[in-house]
C-alpha cells in the first residue's frame, strides 16, 4: 500500500514552473498601452523594459518549454502588449515633436517677418 503513496519520478518531472518575468513582463507590456499619452516617453521606457524582459523569458523557455508552458502564454501577452505599447508611443512621440517644430517654425516665420515690429504697446 505505501508503493501507492509516494509519488513517482513521472510526476515530479513535469511540474508547472513560472517564468521569472512572466508577471512583470505582462504587466510592463499593459503598462506601456496605458502611458502612451504621457508623451510617449513612459509608454517607451516600460515597453523597452517588457520586451528585453521577454527575451530572457524566451530563452529560459527555450531550454525547458514542457515546464514553463502556463507562465510563457503571459510573457507572451505581455510582449505583445509592449510592441504596441512601444509603436503607439513612438508614434505619439513622432507626434509631439513634429508639433513643436512645425510651432517653433510658425513663431520664426512670424517674428521675421517683421509684422510685429508695427504694434504698439
Amino acid at each position: 500500500m505505501s508503493e501507492y503513496n509516494q509519488p513517482s519520478d513521472n510526476q515530479n518531472f513535469h511540474q508547472v514552473k513560472s517564468l521569472p518575468n512572466a508577471t512583470a513582463v505582462l504587466v510592463l507590456g499593459i503598462l506601456s498601452v496605458f502611458s502612451c499619452a504621457f508623451y510617449g516617453v513612459f509608454g517607451l521606457v516600460l515597453g523597452i523594459v517588457a520586451l528585453v524582459l521577454h527575451k530572457k523569458d524566451k530563452a529560459i523557455y527555450n531550454a525547458n518549454s514542457i515546464g514553463y508552458e502556463a507562465s510563457f502564454k503571459n510573457s507572451q501577452a505581455g510582449n505583445i502588449c509592449a510592441i504596441i505599447g512601444v509603436s503607439l508611443s513612438a508614434f505619439f512621440l513622432l507626434f509631439v515633436l513634429v508639433y513643436v517644430v512645425f510651432i517653433v517654425g510658425v513663431f520664426a516665420s512670424v517674428a521675421s517677418s517683421g509684422v510685429l515690429d508695427n504694434v504698439q504697446y
